[in-house]
């Protein structure tokens, strides 16, 4: 991996290698989900807990990855990792690293959302 002249690291982070790596943590998220679903006991309760984190972590993810995708677009193009945190030398240059701060969770909860919304689909039906 280079360095360019401001020592970020490159390849320069790409939306879709972001978007794919939320997406893998999200669906990695959905077996503790499962597990914390089936020591539930009561049928009700399993509803109620699987609906409310579908709600909450669906709409805080959707508000975290329209926030990270804003901060990509006006960062434009000049995307850097956490880790390349010490090559700012401007205040404002912080959003560079924002975006994919930002995405990466809301993407990893809007899944955890949606699947916690399935389940709670399945546990209703039966």
């Amino acid at each position: 991996m280079g360095v360019d002249r401001d020592g970020v690291m490159l390849p320069r982070l790409r939306p879709a290698d972001v978007a794919r790596r939320g997406l893998i943590f999200g669906l990695l998220g959905v077996i503790p989900l499962i597990v914390a679903t089936l020591s539930i006991s009561g049928r009700s309760d399993r509803e109620e807990f699987l609906a409310v984190v579908g709600v909450l972590s669906g709409s805080f993810g959707l508000g975290l990855a329209v926030v990270g995708a804003g901060f990509w677009w006006a960062s434009a193009g000049d995307i850097r990792r956490m880790r390349d945190w010490r090559t700012l030398t401007t205040q404002a240059a912080s959003i560079t690293i924002v975006g994919p701060a930002f995405l990466r969770p809301g993407l990893f909860l809007t899944i955890l959302g949606a699947a916690a919304l399935g389940l709670c689909q399945l546990v209703e039906a039966r």
